[in-house]
């Protein structure tokens, strides 16, 4: 195959980025995406240019961490995958290819491809915890969690907090992280005593760096590779209202 690479390359978060077109082939369709920019460095580096740099650890649809925007679409065409997991074989022969980093100004440009998405880290530290006695592990059958909550909480758990409902979003919210990740530990027992503080602080942290309000476009459940529903948003929304109502409650008396 031969493919046409247009790469957004950055030097630095105050520099201009540009488009940069590279064309490379013998390369086969079974080869991710990846795989090609790899392709594409080993060009770069025998012209004794410095490569594209772009973010990459695990290559199995994991880690979260090959966040790229495909051809306009976070993670590339297909759905529920990662770009880590989108091959060549989804493009035809002689295609030309626009690779470019998430957009957001919570996800400032390190170089080229690769972002700073720490700002996720922080909100997930925020209250992304429960609490426990530090002493043998409790009988995992000695609580018992209903089947329902069970399935909500570990579909949820499933987020691997890339960043695509990010860059996919118009306002660039982090409402489909922030919800799974309260989802997931307010599902279950263990997660209900710090509940409440848990998504005041949650959503503070989300507004505090920056991320915009969810506007409902559900662009966000559109490109997450663990398909996660924007039903855990609709479930965040209700748990911040009540939130909201238990503390100034606790204000009144």
């Amino acid at each position: 195959m031969r493919i046409t690479f247009e790469i957004w390359m950055q030097d630095g978060p105050s520099d201009a980025g540009r488009l940069v077109t590279h064309t490379v082939d013998e390369v086969e369709p079974d080869m991710s995406l990846l795989e090609a920019l790899d392709h594409v460095n080993a060009g770069r580096i025998a012209r004794g240019e410095r490569v594209v740099e772009f973010d990459h650890d695990c290559r199995e649809g994991i880690c979260g961490t090959c966040g790229l925007v495909v051809d306009g679409r976070a993670h590339g065409p297909h759905e529920g995958t990662t770009t880590c997991q989108l091959y060549l074989r989804s493009f035809h022969d002689g295609a030309r290819i626009v690779v470019e980093p998430f957009r957001s100004a919570a996800f400032p440009v390190v170089r080229d491809l690769k972002v700073d998405r720490s700002a996720l880290d922080r909100v997930a530290r925020a209250g992304g915890f429960v609490s426990t006695h530090i002493r043998t592990a409790p009988e995992a059958n000695s609580i018992p969690i209903a089947r329902a909550d069970a399935e909500a909480s570990f579909a949820a758990a499933a987020c691997i907090g890339c960043g695509a409902c990010v860059a996919s979003c118009k306002n660039s919210a982090a409402s489909l992280f922030t919800a799974a990740k309260i989802e997931h530990l307010g599902r279950l027992p263990q997660g209900r005593v710090e509940s409440t503080e848990r998504v005041l602080d949650m959503v503070a942290a989300m507004d505090d760096e920056g991320f915009g309000h969810c506007t409902n476009t559900e662009a966000c459940e559109a490109v997450c590779p663990q398909a996660i529903s924007t039903d855990v948003i609709a479930s965040l929304n209700r748990r911040y209202l009540w939130a909201r109502l238990e503390t100034l409650g606790r204000r009144r008396v």
